[in-house]
């Protein structure tokens, strides 16, 4: 049963943070607490290594409305979204970034769900999670991850904000000291509306108004509870693409960690035959600019998570155990396909019961699939060739390759 770490960001770059640690489908806490600012999240750097990650940020930084859009597709629906929402913004909607819900329509006609924040404000969240070496694919605003029921209020206390929800896709987000303002508004509702689940104690409630006080926890347990992933702000072009799933898994990509390996397992080597300082600084210097050109991405690397960082990704390829036969097994591909550059990998899959790759690849001419299963048989792997199909210009096809000599050792 795996673990998750959630973490609940800031507006800005000097306001608290909030994390805690849970077993995936139970209540129970492993371990939570806070951070002074946003330079301090390196202190989770470790813990999000080999747990998934959720992050919670701001409701009162994003606008989340329901509306009422012309258009009989979804499409036309979203398209139009971010126009009708111009004048409840504040920036340019060419400043803003927009994330929708599947939600489908509501019993007041409501027919597009959808969540607005500044595009400077994502990109700086996203930033400080890169610059500590986090990874997460998911971003909640922290008040839809509170619990909704029919005509029944949520409300809890986060740091210095209340956050509130109304409905499914309803929420409010203030500052603590803004309470008695926002009462009222509640006193204007119908009398089925006015009661509120409340997590925390909330101070000068009206009279007329029900707060039902629910034992309280930690207000980031409360979200983690309750969350659901169906919502994620990372959409569009800032959705992060699935890397566990080896279907998906780039040609180019996968031999960047072959090679990777290669120069951090002889670099390694090295490192322990010569104790001298000054050439194991060549060679740490060597590892830190592989690891940078095979991973662009990366802001900083330190030569102390070097290896930690690799294992994470090559798990992110198959299962442990399976590994070690996935990269034995890509080294005596790739000869046999750079002999045969007119034929083009479009995506692998390793079978670790069968020890077996699967590849989906494209080419101009049919000789060409004959030619590079010609050149895997010459490398000692048992090829099966599937079906070619026309695709315009191009022809796709598929191989099956394990290797033989592997077979004979077991």
């Amino acid at each position: 049963m795996g673990e998750t770490l959630f973490i609940r960001l800031g507006s800005q770059a000097e306001s608290r943070i909030h994390w805690l640690i849970k077993t995936n489908g139970q209540e129970d806490i492993i371990a939570s607490g806070e951070l002074p600012n946003a330079g301090e999240l390196t202190q989770l750097t470790e813990k999000s290594t080999t747990r998934d990650v959720v992050v919670f940020v701001p409701a009162s930084d994003i606008a989340i409305k329901r509306l009422k859009v012309p258009g009989s597709s979804q499409r036309a629906t979203r398209a139009a979204a971010p126009y009708m929402l111009e004048e409840m913004l504040a920036q340019d909607v060419e400043e803003m970034c927009f994330a929708f819900s599947e939600t489908k329509q509501d019993d007041q006609g409501h027919n597009c769900f959808v969540a607005a924040l500044e595009r400077k404000q994502l990109d700086t969240w996203l930033q400080w999670l890169a610059e500590a070496e986090i990874f997460s694919k998911v971003l909640i605003p922290d008040a839809l991850a509170l619990p909704v029921e029919p005509n029944i209020s949520s409300a809890v206390m986060l740091g210095e904000q209340v956050l509130i929800r109304l409905g499914e896709w309803q929420v409010m987000s203030f500052e603590a000291n803004a309470w008695p303002v926002v009462a009222n508004y509640f006193q204007g509702l119908s009398e089925d509306s006015q009661v509120i689940n409340a997590y925390s104690a909330l101070s000068e409630v009206p009279a007329d108004l029900t707060i039902e006080y629910l034992p309280e926890d930690l207000p980031l347990a409360i979200l983690a509870n309750n969350h659901s992933r169906k919502f994620n702000l990372l959409q569009g072009e800032f959705q992060v693409k699935e890397k566990r799933s080896a279907d998906t898994v780039n040609w180019l990509w996968v031999a960047g960690i072959a090679c990777l390996a290669l120069v951090l397992n002889f670099g390694l080597k090295g490192a322990e035959l010569y104790s001298l300082s000054s050439q194991q600084a060549v060679i740490e210097t060597e590892i830190i600019e592989k690891y940078k050109t095979v991973f662009p991405e990366t802001k900083r690397v330190r030569i102390s998570t070097v290896r930690s960082q690799l294992r994470q990704k090559l798990a992110e390829v198959g299962d442990s155990d399976d590994v070690a036969g996935f990269l034995a097994l890509l080294v005596k591909l790739e000869p046999a396909l750079a002999s045969v550059p007119e034929i083009k990998p479009q995506t692998l899959k390793f079978d670790g019961k069968r020890q077996e790759v699967r590849m989906q690849t494209i080419a101009k001419d049919y000789q060409y699939f004959e030619k590079l299963k010609v050149a895997f048989e010459k490398a000692g792997l048992a090829v099966n060739l599937g079906a070619q199909n026309n695709q315009g210009d191009q022809i796709s096809g598929s191989f099956s390759i394990t290797d033989t000599s592997s077979k004979g050792r077991s």
